[in-house]
């Protein structure tokens, strides 16, 4: 490695400065104006995140280092090309999809994590297992994307890769630990800009370079061409990958954090259709650096020295972005490119990590640990949260080689799994049982076809081998399992075929099953979707959950017969349902506000 270049170094260093400086003002500002609890304002910012800054963070989490690096590099490699680049527009319909089914009901019931309903309707433990392929979802994110920007650094400016992904992550920690969700969503705003900006500027100067050539000559499909080869034989492949980012990049908190975050139902699906605007738009200049990288005779470069060798003959192809920047760019020009794929690591990183942390904090520790936390204390344990999945971000990006593999990994593993469960939760009737079933056949299915990060050859052998579409298979026998064995087992529970002492998830299927209105869990204290009062624990047994089916008849019970039956006010008391005792109540006093309600 040769001298580190001073004069790049400085501007990266300014460029750092200012993004911490914006994500110090936010923070300020946000503690000026004061929203809610403190760790609500850290995990959805209050709730007060207008149209304008939710479109930039939405489409800035979307375009992320990876994603231009990896945009540029696809449409570079020879035999993938511009027909096998589907991030682009994976992501956007993934997004359409999201705001037309998701964002709006999500939002109108006023959760703060994506695992709210499904902890709710599955059990504070399910939810909580839930957890794990969503936080290695976003840690192998991460730690890809930081990956990738330690690499570029290490081109451009010859620096320790090492030294340049823990800085940048301590950057993103930084600003993202004194603000919280709002100093990530306005440092996003500036972030945007420079990678629009920056790739923007960067492409014409290449295009013009002496090097390259033609980009309309070299586009052609087939062995060589941008354009890519289409091989009838791999249609099952492209599909199934194709569906896994339309339908895999729903389930992914740091979407739903934005969505969560939105200062109204409606805004929360106006910025999904947006950005998918805008993750296509950004990726125009990715697909042009592709295009020039397959343009142009590297031996007219002092790419290694003009050797003859091209970034593809090299293994190199992950690094044809940068390596297009610093060799077919004026140095100026290359410091602005890079300032472009500094921002776009860092607004995904910050976003990504957050989001893995405000997952533990409320659906683990809150919810399933230690349901009598104080707020300073889920403050505190907010923070520390921040500090580890950055810490273990940082470990990943820097020891392990298949970082890109295990991410895409962790993505199956959310198409396959969680995609299901949050579909049934939030349209259908699915319960525990239903839930543990489809996520062990999921799995078992999904690994069967084996997988090469974990040098794991197929135990099932599904037909046409790599060209059948089986994580869609898997995702679609899943969730065709939850739906099943959620149906027959309650139907066995409320036919009495099966005695409610044999619920041992108290799913309380007898009695109605778990559900996920203001009735349950709703400890959202600012939600504006309240209908009545909720009770204050956050836990509920079947025996809680049966009191409260029944409070509810009763109630109604009462308010019928006070319209056709007069001098009802002599009524001394409201005996409970057959068979229900009195017991599950948070308090004493409940069973007495009925009473005393009643003969009002």
């Amino acid at each position: 490695m040769g001298d580190i270049n001073i004069t790049g170094l400085i501007s990266i260093i300014i460029f750092y400065l200012i993004i911490v400086l914006i994500g110090v003002w936010a923070a300020w500002r946000k503690r000026k104006k004061g929203a809610g609890s403190q760790s609500e304002t850290i995990m959805v910012a209050g709730r007060d995140i207008g149209l304008f800054v939710g479109c930039f963070t939405m489409t800035a989490t979307w375009v992320g280092g990876g994603y231009i690096n990896g945009t540029a590099e696809s449409v570079y490699t020879t035999g993938y090309g511009l027909i096998w680049t589907q991030a682009p527009f994976g992501y956007a319909i993934s997004l359409i999809l999201g705001g037309i089914f998701f964002a709006k009901k999500m939002r109108e019931q006023g959760y703060v994590t994506m695992l709210d309903p499904l902890q709710r309707k599955l059990g504070r433990r399910m939810g909580g297992f839930l957890f794990i392929p969503a936080l290695m979802g976003e840690l192998f994110w991460s730690a890809a994307i930081l990956s990738a920007l330690g690499s570029t650094l290490a081109v451009i400016l010859n620096l320790n890769i090492n030294a340049s992904v823990i800085v940048s992550a301590i950057i993103a920690l930084l600003y993202t630990l004194i603000g919280g969700l709002y100093s990530v969503a306005y440092t996003d705003v500036v972030q945007l800009f420079c990678i629009f900006v920056g790739l923007w500027i960067s492409v014409p100067f290449a295009l013009t370079n002496d090097a390259v050539g033609s980009i309309a000559e070299t586009a052609h499909t087939g062995e060589g061409g941008w354009l890519g080869t289409w091989d009838p034989a791999t249609t099952g492949q492209w599909v199934d990958s194709a569906l896994l980012l339309m339908f895999g990049g729903i389930p992914w908190q740091v979407y739903f954090q934005r969505v969560l975050s939105s200062d109204s139902a409606k805004h929360a699906q106006i910025l999904s259709f947006i950005a998918a605007f805008g993750c296509i738009v950004m990726a125009i200049p990715s697909v042009l650096i592709g295009a020039i990288g397959v343009s142009t005779n590297w031996t007219e470069t002092n790419y290694k020295d003009g050797n003859g060798t091209s970034p593809e003959d090299n293994g190199e192809e992950l690094m044809i972005l940068p390596i297009v920047l610093q060799y077919l760019t004026p140095t100026a020009v290359s410091f602005v490119g890079l300032g472009a794929v500094a921002a776009a690591v860092m607004s995904s990183a910050d976003s990504s990590i957050l989001s893995a942390s405000s997952l533990f904090t409320r659906n683990v520790y809150k919810l399933a640990v230690r349901q009598s936390a104080s707020e300073k204390e889920l403050l505190w344990v907010m923070r520390a949260a921040i500090v580890v999945m950055t810490a273990l971000s940082t470990i990943l990006a820097l020891t392990i080689k298949s970082v890109y593999a295990l991410w895409f990994l962790c993505s199956d593993f959310v198409y396959v799994i969680l995609f299901p469960q949050l579909l049934c939760v939030i349209y259908f009737d699915p319960n525990t049982y239903g839930s543990i079933c489809a996520f062990t056949l999921g799995l078992i299915l999904r690994l069967g076809g084996g997988e090469p990060a974990f040098k794991l050859d197929p135990f099932i052998h599904y037909p046409y081998g790599t060209n059948f579409p089986y994580k869609t298979f898997s995702m679609i026998i899943s969730l065709i399992t939850l739906l099943v064995i959620s149906y027959s087992v309650r139907y066995l529970f409320t036919s009495k075929i099966l005695h409610e002492k044999f619920d041992i998830f108290d799913c309380n299927l007898a009695h109605g099953g778990r559900s996920i209105d203001h009735y349950l869990n709703d400890d959202d204290e600012n939600s504006k979707t309240k209908k009545k009062k909720p009770l204050d624990r956050q836990t509920s047994t079947a025996a809680e959950l049966r009191a409260r089916y029944n409070k509810q008849e009763l109630e109604e019970d009462v308010m019928k017969t006070t319209s056709f039956q007069a001098g009802y006010d002599n009524i001394s008391e409201s005996p409970s349902p057959e068979g229900v005792p009195n017991k599950g109540f948070e308090d004493e006093d409940d069973q007495a506000k009925i009473i005393k309600k009643s003969k009002l």
